[in-house]
């Protein structure tokens, strides 16, 4: 069967015998029984070469190593489900009666795997949840597919919106650009369904970072915008302050300097005070000064200005040790600040400092920009 695992590997930096460790980690952390390192060693160049199939049993493996869905190893999508028995009236009505069911009680429930979900992503990356992540969209999207009326659907709509745009981040850091692009689709749709406009502001903004990837930052930008208006003036300061970070940093990768620094201003009059960072509205939404000055130092130093680097390191000195993924972001701006300065030794300094928290992570997102960034030394 042919695989994409040399291409998924080339993605990650590694090479064979850094997949070979990997998997035996894997396999020593959860109790599997995985062939000798001899043996794996002709395992993966079988596989690659298509010489050998990859099992169910190290697809398993490799899919939270890599951080991969079988989708993403083997280009096939997901077996579709066999057709309904004709008839099958029996069978739809206890499923409707099951979603009939699902109580507030099992929302939250809902919510708070998507919670632990995020929590155990920002401190550990991505890659090893692809698995748990796609069961919960799964449960989640089956209980609304059988949900009936509005008081069941909307609370399910939205548990399944915030999942759907983590999961929709998740892949986007995974280099799962297609899988990403779905989830924000899927999210999108969910926060339509439970007609709410915070959530739908938020999976179209972040969205727009997956068209700025791609090489549209113009039509990132005008994503963004979109998302400011779709939010209109139901949305909370801290989100309204988050959506204009946004904007200003999508617009500065667009090259408009203007634009960019009129939305950081907008960003600083509607922040609310203090350091609490998370929005009660929107959990998946953590801003203070201090997440703000990290984001006008990113900005800043994609103009190239030179009060970048103070912004940026006041946010080095403020950053929550939780915040793994975003510090090796954080690493990223500072090395592009001191580039811009042609001060290389600095920027070196941080960009390994980048690329290690980016390999602890599992982040491709971050390993492409620290190779971008090295190629200007």
């Amino acid at each position: 069967m042919l695989n994409r695992l040399r291409e998924v590997r080339n993605a990650r930096e590694w090479s064979q015998a850094r997949l070979i460790h990997e998997i035996e980690k894997y396999a020593r952390q959860h109790t599997l029984d995985v062939g000798s390192t001899a043996s794996l060693r002709v395992y993966v160049s079988e596989w690659e070469n298509a010489k050998r199939s990859i099992s169910e049993r190290y697809a398993q493996i490799l899919r939270p190593v890599l951080g991969v869905t079988d989708e993403e190893l083997f280009g096939r999508h997901a077996p579709a489900a066999p057709p309904p028995a004709v008839g099958g009236y029996d069978e739809l009505i206890s499923r409707i009666d099951s979603a009939r069911s699902v109580s507030l009680t099992m929302v939250k429930t809902f919510m708070d795997q998507t919670e632990l979900l995020r929590t155990v992503d920002r401190q550990m990356g991505a890659a090893s949840l692809v698995d748990q992540m796609t069961g919960h969209l799964a449960t989640l999207e089956d209980a609304l597919t059988f949900a009936v009326l509005p008081e069941t659907r909307r609370p399910v709509a939205l548990a399944l919106a915030g999942a759907a745009t983590l999961a929709a981040w998740q892949a986007l850091d995974a280099g799962g650009v297609e899988r990403a692009w779905r989830h924000y689709e899927l999210g999108k749709r969910a926060a339509q369904e439970a007609d709410e406009p915070m959530y739908l502001a938020h999976a179209t903004a972040e969205q727009a970072y997956v068209l700025n990837d791609a090489g549209r930052p113009e039509m990132a930008v005008q994503l963004v915008r979109e998302a400011q208006r779709l939010g209109g003036d139901q949305m909370s300061p801290r989100l309204q302050a988050w959506l204009y970070a946004a904007e200003a940093e999508l617009c500065a990768k667009a090259g408009m300097p203007d634009d960019c620094r009129r939305a950081l201003d907008r960003a600083d009059a509607v922040l609310p005070t203090g350091s609490e960072a998370r929005d009660p509205d929107m959990l998946s939404i953590f801003l203070n000064r201090g997440h703000l000055a990290r984001w006008r130092g990113n900005a800043l130093a994609l103009l190239g200005d030179d009060d970048a680097l103070g912004s940026l390191y006041t946010a080095l000195d403020e950053a929550d040790p939780t915040f793994v993924r975003a510090t090796s972001g954080l690493r990223c701006d500072l090395a592009q600040a001191h580039l811009a300065r042609d001060e290389h030794a600095q920027a070196q300094e941080h960009m390994q400092q980048a690329r290690l928290l980016a390999n602890r992570t599992g982040s491709v997102r971050y390993r492409r920009r620290v190779e971008q960034l090295m190629q200007r030394l």
